[in-house]
């Protein structure tokens, strides 16, 4: 698999939306504010995704 670079988009987790941050060996941290259902309040801005978890959208 070749993992994600910095700036791309991916989806997790059934339809969750993020902007790449940062790569790191196993994982890649998003950034998850663009998802319409998120909620500043409830939410953190950033996730880490392990490479297995996620799919590069073009």
């Amino acid at each position: 698999m070749i993992p994600a670079e910095v700036g791309d988009f991916v989806e997790f987790n059934d339809g969750q939306l993020g902007r790449v941050e940062k790569v790191n060996e196993n994982s890649v941290i998003v950034d998850i504010t663009i998802n319409e259902d998120w909620d500043e309040n409830e939410d953190f801005e950033k996730t880490v995704v392990n490479h297995k978890r996620y799919k590069i959208l073009k």
